[in-house]
């Protein structure tokens, strides 16, 4: 079950990091803050551990982290919102196979239905296309395998906003490369988020909410014909 080199993780004893020895009564593990563990060798069969050397052993190490979207600003696209990301290489396909599915399901509705309002109507989405460019972009990563699982998903949405997933598997298990790639992919993802029209969602930090009472304070401080007015209510002439 366990043998030298193997990365273990074992929380009830302390241990996560690579074992370097294995005894018939300890099995010792240098944990990655460099201290040692030690285990007694027959909690391995008692207690449940995990051992990544499958990870190792597959050859790629999985991305699985969201970032979360602020639910306000999706949206449906407009027809010259759609033309506009044509300029996107990585989309075309996925547009041109959309506007041909959505042609397809308007002969099935009646045309008088069809021009009574735009809700009766399949439209494109913002966050669907996101989610699409965010996919294609995986795909076409040089550092991302291929042949493993990819895919971006949507997790159901809470008070902090909608988790959009992302799910894939890099070319190697080696610790610092796969940070490196990881905070690629997501230095990327994160800033191509306003071209879709989205905001990712933060919570107010304290200087959001000082440039919001600087902002209200300033609006209060103006008498309506514009004079400014003093803290005690009276304008500056007064």
């Amino acid at each position: 079950m366990v043998r030298v080199g193997d990365w273990i993780e074992m929380p009830k004893f302390g241990a996560d990091g690579d074992v370097i020895e294995v005894n018939l009564h300890t099995v010792k593990v240098q944990n990655f803050d460099r201290t040692i563990t030690t285990i007694p060798t027959h909690t391995l069969i008692a207690d449940s551990f995990k051992n990544w050397r499958g990870m190792s052993e597959s050859g790629g190490r999985r991305i699985k982290r969201a970032v979360l979207i602020d639910q306000s600003t999706i949206r449906f696209l407009t027809d010259e919102e759609v033309a506009d990301f044509e300029r996107f290489y990585l989309l075309r396909d996925y547009l041109s196979a959309k506007r041909e599915e959505l042609e397809a399901a308007l002969d099935d509705v009646d045309e008088d239905v069809q021009r009574s309002s735009a809700v009766n109507r399949r439209r494109l989405t913002n966050i669907g296309t996101y989610r699409a460019y965010v996919s294609q972009y995986l795909k076409q990563h040089p550092s991302i395998n291929p042949d493993a699982t990819t895919m971006v998903r949507q997790l159901p949405p809470d008070a902090q906003g909608l988790p959009l997933e992302i799910y894939c598997f890099t070319r190697t298990t080696e610790w610092l490369p796969y940070e490196a790639i990881q905070a690629d992919v997501f230095d990327h993802v994160i800033a191509i988020t306003p071209e879709f029209g989205l905001r990712l969602f933060q919570e107010p930090a304290g200087s959001d909410l000082s440039s919001a009472l600087a902002a209200v304070t300033t609006q209060a401080q103006q008498a309506p014909g514009g004079e400014s007015r003093s803290p005690n209510g009276g304008s500056d002439e007064d």
